[in-house]
C-alpha cells in the first residue's frame, strides 16, 4: 500500500518546464489526498501543492499560476506539471499519499533550475 514511485526530474534552464510523475502501488489510490513536498539544501520540506480525491487542489503562494497538479486514478498516477521554472525551484521533490491517518512517502527526485 505505501510504495511510492517518482520520475520526472532532471536539469532545466530557467524558464523551462518539467513534468513529475508518481505512482502508487496498491488499491487505495483513488481515496487518498495526494501532494508534492520539496526539501532544498539547509531547508526544511515544505507542501508544494495537494489534491484531494474529489479533485480540490492547493497551492503554495511560491508556484501558485506555474504549477499544475493533477491525478489519474486509473493509473494511480499523480502529476506535477512545472512551467516558468526559477533557480529557487531547485529541491528534491517528494511525493505523500495519505491514507486513513497514514503517510507514505516517495524516495525523491531532483529537479535543478540552472543555465
Amino acid at each position: 500500500q505505501g510504495q511510492l514511485v517518482e520520475s520526472g526530474g532532471g536539469l532545466v534552464q530557467p524558464g523551462g518546464s518539467l513534468r513529475l510523475s508518481c505512482t502508487a502501488s496498491g488499491d487505495t489510490f483513488k481515496i487518498s489526498i495526494m501532494s508534492w513536498h520539496r526539501q532544498a539544501p539547509g531547508k526544511e520540506r515544505e507542501l508544494v501543492a495537494y489534491i484531494t480525491s474529489g479533485l480540490s487542489t492547493y497551492y503554495d503562494t511560491s508556484v501558485k499560476g506555474r504549477f499544475t497538479i493533477s491525478r489519474d486514478d486509473a493509473e494511480s498516477t499523480m502529476y506535477l506539471q512545472m512551467n516558468s521554472l526559477k533557480p529557487e525551484d531547485t529541491a528534491v521533490y517528494y511525493c505523500n499519499k495519505a491514507t486513513y491517518g497514514h503517510a507514505y512517502w516517495g524516495q525523491g527526485t531532483q529537479v535543478t533550475v540552472s543555465s
